[in-house]
Order: C-alpha cells, then sequence, then structure tokens
C-alpha cells in the first residue's frame, strides 16, 4: 500500500518545527521515518502534514553535564553504533544499537523516534528505562524533562502532547564499577524481541534495575532487584508475581530471558575477578 496524500515541511530547528506541529492540521514530527513510515504506508496514520526534523541542528547535538550526556533526538542508531556521539556508559552503547534491526535500519533510524514510537519490545525503549534515562520535551509551554519510566505509558503510547516532540534523552554518567545486561530473543536477526530483560546494578550511584520488557506494555521494574542482582531472590518467583498476565507460554519465555541477564551480570562480575586477580 502507499500512503494517504500528505504535505511535508522541512525544519531547520525544533523552535521552526513546533508552530507547524501545533497548527489546526493533523500533524506528525518525521525524521528518520523507520517507524512512521511503515505506519504511513499501511494507512494507520494518516496525518494532513509531515514535519521533518532530520535537519534540526539542534536535535542532533550532544551536550556533556558533569553527571550525565544529552542526546539530540535525531541522532542515529548508527551513531551510537560507530561510536561516532561520547558514550556515557562504559562501553555499553554501540553493542544495544548494534543489534537494533539491520545496518540500513540504523543508518536512518533515530533514538527519539523509537522512544516516540514506544514500542514494547523496541531496544532504546527498554535500556534507556533501565539505565536510567530521562526525556527532555519540547512543546508550546516550553520545556519539561520526564523520566523514561513516566514518560512511555503503554504500548505504542506515551506522555507526549498534542504539539510536542523529544528533543533529546538525558542518560547519567556510570560509574566504572557499575555493571549492565541486556538480553533478548528473537527468531532471527534484526526482529522485535519477543522477550527481553536487562540489568543495572551501579552501587556507586545506589542503583539497582531488573526490568522485564517485551510484554506488550511497558517495560516492567522486577520488586527488589538488589536481592535478584545478588542471588538472594528466585527469579521465576518474581517474573511469576509482577506478570500475571502473561500466557504461560510467555511467562516462561520472559522467566528464561531474566535468567540469563541475570547469569550474565554474573559473567562479567567473573571476569572482573580474574581479570584482577
Amino acid at each position: 500500500m502507499k500512503p494517504a496524500p500528505f504535505d511535508l515541511v522541512p525544519a531547520m530547528t525544533a523552535a521552526e518545527a513546533l508552530p507547524h506541529l501545533a497548527g489546526p492540521r493533523e500533524a506528525k514530527p518525521v525524521a528518520g521515518s523507520q517507524s512512521l513510515g511503515p505506519m504511513l504506508n499501511l494507512r494507520v496514520a494518516r496525518p494532513e502534514l509531515l514535519v521533518d526534523l532530520s535537519a534540526c541542528a539542534d536535535l542532533r547535538a550532544v551536550t556533556e553535564e558533569d553527571d550525565a550526556i544529552l542526546y539530540g533526538a535525531a541522532i542515529t542508531h548508527a551513531e551510537f553504533e560507530d561510536g561516532a556521539v561520547p558514550d556515557a556508559t562504559p562501553g555499553w552503547l554501540a553493542p544495544i544499537a548494534r543489534r537494533i534491526a539491520y545496518r540500513a535500519v540504523r543508518n536512518r533510524g533515530t533514538i527519539g523516534g523509537s522512544i516516540a514510537h514506544a514500542d514494547p519490545a523496541a531496544d532504546w525503549v527498554v535500556t534507556m528505562t533501565g539505565l536510567g534515562a530521562s526525556v527532555r520535551i519540547l512543546g508550546p509551554r516550553g520545556a519539561r524533562d520526564l523520566p523514561m519510566a513516566e514518560f512511555v505509558t503503554g504500548a505504542l503510547s506515551t506522555a507526549l502532547e498534542p504539539g510536542e516532540i523529544i528533543a533529546a534523552i538525558r542518560l547519567p554518567r556510570r560509574s566504572a564499577r557499575a555493571r549492565w545486561s541486556y538480553w533478548k530473543f528473537c527468531r532471527k536477526t534484526g526482529e522485535f524481541a519477543k522477550a527481553s530483560a536487562c540489568v543495572l546494578a551501579d552501587p556507586d550511584r545506589g542503583e539497582h534495575r531488573v526490568l522485564a520488557a517485551a510484554i506488550e506494555r511497558a517495560p516492567v521494574a522486577l520488586p527488589d532487584p538488589q536481592a535478584l542482582i545478588e542471588g538472594r531472590a528466585d527469579p521465576r518467583a518474581a517474573v511469576e508475581a509482577a506478570l500475571p498476565f502473561l500466557t504461560p507460554e510467555r511467562r516462561a519465555l520472559q522467566v528464561t530471558a531474566t535468567i540469563r541477564a541475570l547469569d550474565a551480570l554474573d559473567a562479567l562480575d567473573a571476569l572482573r575477578t580474574g581479570a584482577s586477580a
């Protein structure tokens, strides 16, 4: 199928884009078009106007702060994969980006577009939530920041209000002692996950998270993550208690993903111990 007719307006800055998005016509922002494009072709989305953000220099900027890095929403997956932007973590962003779809998609797709689309199985949706990122939003009433855990409100659903866009993703810097693992199940390379889990342990910042994701809703934080990470709690029981709505088959897959993510963290610990011995 082909999309319904629409007009296209290029914008050079976010400020230039906002009046078009807040106008009387139904409008949507677009940058890489890897999420919105298929929806247009299937006519699931039929906006009258597309506002092209791909040339907005302010949406491609990287701002380094003392305790975080602010990544412009129009930065592509490939730029994270290739190390073209600084990494707020101990090298975790490139491997995350490398497993997103295919290189052709990564060349065009943007981190802001992925998060705005809010597919429950999307890699950035899961990992940015697990890493404690926040979303900087621009709109007619100015700027506001929301934690990822509050920004994604459900499957393909976010806290964006009419006329608003994602301007940037703020990712806290992780300490040298921080540990991280992300595991997902796909039938073949490039597909969205059927189940995924991520684990963060950053004792210097006092943060521990174990997230279950690709569950047809926003990622779910499992209770008592530090106990899970330290092996004092049963991950199977934690998943079953937190995700009672899953079918037995999907729950078993999620249990396995969570255990694999926790095991990967243990393997990293063992490697570090061996390297320092």
